[in-house]
């Protein structure tokens, strides 16, 4: 793993018992999330749960809570806009229009092909979330925040197995 920048906030305590925070650029979102089929939302929603398990010292299983993002996205959307307000986010947006939103375009993913890829386009109702939460780690002095500049090594995997899936889809559209 390489991180080429320097920490965006140094005042950070040292005695926190937040992990360093990594932070990546919305165009990487959007392309891990088009290129892994959905499943780096999930690995989003998941890591905005453990920095609220640890910021809050909550008893919670965040994978579990990403998993069942139908029963717990809303309260995330609500906790990241509070988290950002506090920090000085101005904009503004509606947590249960973007659940209802993000559930309503993954349900998609049924319709028979390839009508279902509409589904794809669901990370647009993460994109609020996902800048308030960016915001409000970049203007935050209780832990050190790292903005990520190129892909990690997971990264990298995700991309190489959702390259081959890509192909194979593409493959068995076009034959």
């Amino acid at each position: 793993m390489e991180y080429t920048d320097e920490p965006l906030n140094t005042h950070a305590p040292e005695t926190n018992d937040i992990d360093e925070q990594k932070i990546i650029s919305l165009n990487k979102f959007i392309f891990l999330s088009i290129i892994s089929f959905g499943a780096y939302e999930i690995w989003w929603i998941y890591k905005a749960w453990k920095f609220y398990q640890q910021k809050e010292n909550l008893d919670i299983m965040p994978a579990a809570r990403a998993l069942f993002s139908i029963f717990f996205l809303n309260r995330l959307f609500n906790k990241i806009l509070d988290f950002a307000k506090e920090r000085g986010y101005k904009e503004n947006y509606s947590s249960v229009l973007l659940f209802i939103g993000f559930i309503f375009f993954n349900l998609l993913s049924e319709l028979p092909d390839p009508f279902g890829m509409i589904a794809l386009v669901s990370f647009i109702f993460l994109i609020p979330p996902f800048k308030a939460l960016n915001y409000a780690k970049q203007n935050s002095t209780d832990f050190v925040v790292v903005e990520q500049t190129s892909f990690n090594g997971q990264q990298i995997g995700l991309i190489v197995v959702g390259i081959i899936f890509w192909i194979l889809i593409l493959a068995g559209v076009t034959i």
